[in-house]
């Protein structure tokens, strides 16, 4: 469906122009994993890199996951401090608020206009699905970053898992198994890299399933990373850079 001209929509275009002109150019590796059938692409957070290659980099038709707070400008301030900047020093907790509120407007008018799904947590959430479902119909893919703060390795934290309900509504609409592909991004190595899906089993107990498919993409995700050459991972908390873990070991 095109865009509408407003005015809100010129202002992201020129925001999205500068943000591919100044972030660093992203490759992506492994395109012949990606299922030429609609998917649901699922990776590590990586702060605001992930939404950024999401945006700009992930290769075909595809929509990212987005908490629908970040495209409210009331509702911006609150969530954007709580889940950006509540862990730093509380000295500086000011500075960071009196900042939630600057990019309020910045963040409702990227997030408004951007290839975006409002993920909402409460009796709403039938229209996160069903924008899904329907993305999902069109052929395109549909990116989640599902890491929350429960630590899983050094890698990835632990994914939520109930996004991957999403497969039982899509097979009963559809009647076709959707893939789940597990992505890797490097910022530091300027790659995002895709590993090998998973088919959803509509034969399987959903809860079984659910953690199945989790536990696989959370591994994937780290095999991918550990078989790179060494560098920072950017961790899904906004910490400071000289604590972003290596990736493995230096070898001797």
């Amino acid at each position: 469906m095109k865009k509408k001209y407003t005015f809100s929509y010129l202002c992201f275009r020129v925001i999205r122009f500068l943000v591919w002109l100044f972030y660093p150019k992203m490759t992506v590796e492994g395109q012949e994993n990606l299922p030429r059938e609609a998917c649901i692409v699922v990776g590590n957070h990586t702060q605001m890199n992930g939404p950024i290659c999401g945006e700009l980099y992930f290769p075909g038709r595809r929509k990212t996951w987005c908490a629908h707070q970040m495209m409210y400008l009331k509702e911006v301030p609150a969530y954007a401090f709580a889940d950006f900047w509540s862990g730093k020093p509380k000295w500086t907790h000011p500075f960071y608020r009196l900042l939630s509120y600057i990019i309020a407007p910045i963040a409702a008018c990227v997030f408004q206009n951007a290839y975006t799904i409002p993920v909402f947590r409460d009796n709403r959430l039938l229209t996160t699905f069903k924008q899904t479902i329907a993305e999902l119909e069109a052929g395109g893919s549909v990116i989640v970053f599902p890491e929350c703060y429960e630590p899983h390795n050094h890698i990835v934290y632990q994914f939520q898992d109930k996004f991957i309900d999403l497969a039982k509504l899509y097979y009963k609409r559809t009647g076709k198994a959707v893939p789940f592909v597990p992505i890797y991004i490097a910022p530091a190595l300027k790659k995002i890299y895709i590993g090998k899906p998973t088919v959803f089993n509509p034969a399987a107990p959903m809860e079984a399933e659910r953690q199945r498919i989790a536990n696989y993409l959370m591994d994937a995700v780290t095999e991918i990373a550990v078989n790179l050459p060494r560098h920072r991972v950017v961790p899904y908390p906004n910490l400071p850079k000289k604590d972003y873990p290596y990736n493995k070991e230096e070898e001797i």
